[in-house]
C-alpha cells in the first residue's frame, strides 16, 4: 500500500471546487467522453476525499453528451433545440459520472441551477444548506447550469462564473479551473517566444492591462480565458483563492495543494516540483456572504447615474453610508422596489487635449463613467425619476408617501472590493 505524502495528511480539512469544462470532458469532433481524463479526475478527487477534504465538482458537457447520443455533427443555434440537446445529455453524463465514482464507492450528487435559484434570497440560502448538508454526509456534488430551462436573461454565462458562484456558496479555499494549458501567458506562447507564464496575481483588474486577451481564446487557444478571468475576479473578491491549471492532468491538484499547505505564496520559479500554475490570491478583506450575494447573484435590472458628491460619500474610507435622492442624477432602465440596480458616478475630467480655455462653459471636460457597486433599490425607477436630486424631507410631497428616507439602504448596497 502507497504511504500517504505527511504534508497533506497533515494538512488542515480543505473545501475545493472544481471546474470542468466540456474540451476537457468530450473529443471536439467526434464528441466521444475523453475518458481517460475523467477516470485521472475522478481518482484525484476521492484522494482528495480520503484526505478529509470536501470536493465539489462543476462540470460542463450535457450538450457535448447529447449531440453524441443523437448523432449530431454540430450544435443547433435553435434555442429550443439546443435545450432539448442538453436535455438528452444531461442524465446521460451524470450516469457517466456515476458509473466512474461508483468504481471508487464514492457517492455523488446532482444540483442543477440558474440565476433564478439564487436571486431569491431564500432559495439562495436553500441551496447552501444543501450544499453543506452533502458535503457533511460525504457527497460529492455535482453541479451544472441547468441548460434545459436557462435563457439569457436568467444564464450564468458559462460555468467558469458558476463555479464561481459554488465557490462562495460552499465558502471554498480553493477553485481550480481546469483548462488545456498550464496556466494563463502574457501572450500567445504559440506564437510569441517571449510570452511568459503568469504564476501569482494579486489584482485581476491590474493583470488585465498586463496580458494580452483581446478576444475569447485569442491569447491561449482555448475557448474562454476572459471568462476565467472573470471568474478569478467574482471567487477571490469572496475570499477563494483560484487556480488555474490543465485539464488532462488532474492529478497535480493534489501536489498544488500539498505544497501550498506549506508555503501559500510558493512557486515554480521557487521549487520545480510544484506543477505550472496561475495563481489567483483571495482578497484579505471579503465581502460578507450578503454583500456578495447581491453583487454577484442577483440580476441587475436598471442603473442610477449619481454625482461625484455622492460617490465621495459611499466610497469614504472605513465607512458605510446609504444613497440618498439627493445624489441622483439619472435613471436608467426600468424596475421595481428590491430589484438590483447598477450604480455608476458620472466622473468630470478636465480634457487635456482641449484648446478651450473655459469662456464657454464646460467643453474642455470629458466624462468617465465608473461602475461602484451594486445595491436594492427602495424605490421604483419611475419613483426614482421623481425625486432624484431632492432631499429626503421632499419625498413624501413629491410622492405622496415615503417608504423610506434614502434610494438604497447600506445594509443593502456593495462597493466593489478594491
Amino acid at each position: 500500500m502507497t504511504a500517504k505524502n505527511p504534508r497533506i495528511s497533515n494538512s488542515r480539512a480543505l473545501t475545493i471546487v472544481i471546474k470542468l469544462g466540456t474540451s476537457s470532458i468530450c473529443e471536439e469532433e467526434t464528441h466521444l467522453p475523453l475518458l481517460s481524463n475523467l477516470s485521472l479526475l475522478i481518482e484525484t478527487i476521492v484522494k482528495l476525499r480520503k484526505l478529509g477534504h470536501r470536493v465539489v465538482l462543476v462540470t460542463s458537457g450535457a450538450i457535448g453528451v447529447g449531440l453524441r447520443r443523437l448523432n449530431m455533427e454540430k450544435k443547433p443555434k435553435k434555442l429550443s433545440a439546443i435545450q432539448a440537446v442538453a436535455a438528452v445529455g444531461q442524465g446521460r453524463l451524470m450516469r457517466m459520472y456515476d458509473d466512474l465514482f461508483s468504481q471508487l464507492n464514492q457517492p455523488i450528487a446532482q444540483i442543477l441551477l440558474t440565476r433564478n435559484d439564487i436571486a431569491d434570497r431564500t432559495q439562495y440560502r436553500n441551496a447552501v444548506n444543501t450544499f453543506s448538508e452533502l458535503l457533511a454526509i460525504g457527497v460529492v456534488p455535482i453541479v451544472n447550469e441547468n441548460d434545459t430551462i436557462s435563457v439569457s436573461e436568467i444564464r450564468f454565462g458559462d460555468n467558469d462564473t458558476l463555479s464561481a458562484i459554488a465557490a462562495k456558496m460552499v465558502n471554498a479555499d480553493y477553485l481550480f479551473l481546469m483548462t488545456d494549458v498550464d496556466c494563463l501567458y502574457t501572450d500567445n506562447p504559440r506564437l510569441n517566444p517571449d510570452a511568459r507564464p503568469v504564476e501569482i496575481v494579486e489584482d485581476v483588474g491590474a493583470l488585465r492591462e498586463q496580458v494580452k486577451i483581446t478576444s475569447p481564446g485569442s491569447a491561449l487557444g482555448t475557448g474562454g480565458m476572459i471568462t476565467k478571468l472573470t471568474a478569478a475576479d467574482l471567487a477571490t473578491a469572496a475570499g477563494v483563492t483560484t487556480i488555474i491549471c490543465r485539464g488532462s492532468t488532474p492529478q497535480n491538484i493534489l501536489t498544488i495543494i500539498s505544497h501550498l499547505s506549506i508555503n501559500p505564496t510558493i512557486t515554480t520559479s521557487d521549487d520545480s516540483s510544484i506543477p505550472l500554475h496561475t495563481r489567483f490570491l483571495a482578497k484579505k478583506n471579503p465581502l460578507t456572504d450578503r454583500k456578495w450575494w447581491i453583487l454577484h447573484g442577483l440580476h441587475t435590472a436598471g442603473t442610477l447615474v449619481i454625482d461625484e458628491g455622492a460617490y465621495k460619500a459611499l466610497t469614504r474610507p472605513g465607512q458605510s453610508s446609504s444613497l440618498f435622492a439627493a445624489g441622483i442624477v439619472r435613471v436608467e432602465g426600468n424596475f421595481i422596489a428590491d430589484q438590483a440596480v447598477k450604480v455608476v458616478v458620472d466622473l468630470k475630467k478636465r480634457n487635456l487635449d482641449s484648446n478651450n480655455d473655459g469662456a464657454s462653459g464646460n467643453d474642455d471636460l470629458c466624462a468617465e463613467v465608473k461602475e461602484i457597486g451594486k445595491g436594492l433599490v427602495n424605490y421604483s425607477s419611475v419613483e426614482i425619476t421623481r425625486i432624484k436630486g431632492h432631499q429626503s424631507s421632499e419625498i413624501a410631497e413629491l410622492l405622496g408617501y415615503a417608504d423610506s428616507e434614502c434610494v438604497i439602504h447600506r445594509d443593502n448596497f456593495s462597493i466593489f472590493v478594491t
